[in-house]
């Protein structure tokens, strides 16, 4: 038997790649929180993480581990929720940023659809700059996005890397300005890369400028340019532009949920912020 209580600590260290984070975002002690994992694996009789002074990673075992704690996970919520007679209900408006829109998020909605059928879910997928303005003035109850190191709002997913990525083919000349491939202002990892080349001194012009994923994509793989982008969240076709190229570092982001404030926050929108955090493994 395993205990959901340290199920729920391992998913959260296995995402977060942290046992501080995990603790910080579960409300435990470290201590606790190391606790759980030791207990998690004398159960399994296997060990779920590597770990030093700087880095947790899963272990083969552990990555197995996780499809079963995840789902696990799942089933004790759906008995817990069904058994305490709770019935969310309402609207519920929820932002997830275009970053997310080739990943498993659709399997997460749709589970917490048919756990939740009279919740009113209305998804709205825009850049992560944007959805940040509009759940500040109201619009939005829930968001799913990037968020800038210096920025301390939100519940951490899970934190990245962004690094340069383009076509395979692609090669560029280090006589030439960098050709970009980008999101419209207010885009995060826009303003991140044009931040960068800025620093180092290096010329840029944009090739290509797409509120869509999909149209930054196709550029990308057209060879117009490179794209800063999660280097967890690489797209099919597209491969990180090698070191030796000389871009500047790109530097760290953070994907986090921001709830609104509001009285939804006790109900569907701290739901569906407790399914994504649960199944965040599915994201990238």
């Amino acid at each position: 038997m395993y205990d959901p209580g340290q199920l729920r600590t391992f998913l959260a260290v296995a995402q977060t790649l942290s046992f501080t984070q995990a603790a910080r975002r579960l409300g435990l002690r470290q201590s606790t929180v190391s606790q759980h994992v030791r207990r998690l694996e004398d159960a399994a009789g296997r060990t779920l993480f590597t770990r030093d002074t700087h880095s947790v990673d899963l272990t083969e075992d552990g990555e197995a581990m996780l499809g079963f704690a995840r789902r696990i996970q799942e089933v004790h919520e759906q008995a817990a929720s069904f058994f305490t007679g709770t019935r969310l209900r309402g609207r519920l408006r929820f932002g997830a940023s275009e970053d997310f829109v080739l990943t498993r998020l659709p399997e997460i909605l749709e589970a917490f659809r048919a756990e939740h059928p009279e919740v009113d879910l209305e998804l709205t997928v825009e850049l992560s700059g944007t959805l940040h303005e509009q759940i500040d003035a109201g619009k939005l109850d829930l968001v799913l996005a990037k968020r800038r190191p210096e920025d301390p709002r939100g519940e951490s997913v899970w934190h990245d890397r962004l690094v340069w990525i383009g076509s395979e083919r692609l090669r560029l000349d280090a006589e030439r300005p960098v050709p970009l491939i980008v999101y419209p202002p207010p885009g995060i990892s826009r303003a991140l890369a044009l931040e960068a080349l800025e620093r180092h001194g290096r010329a840029w012009r944009i090739a290509c400028t797409s509120g869509s994923l999909n149209g930054l994509i196709a550029a990308a793989r057209a060879g117009l340019g490179v794209m800063a982008h999660s280097r967890g969240l690489i797209p099919p076709g597209l491969v990180r532009v090698p070191d030796r190229v000389g871009l500047p570092e790109l530097g760290e982001v953070d994907f986090v949920l921001r709830g609104s404030g509001g009285r939804e926050d006790g109900g569907a929108a701290r739901a569906l912020a407790e399914a994504i955090l649960a199944g965040g493994d599915r994201l990238r």
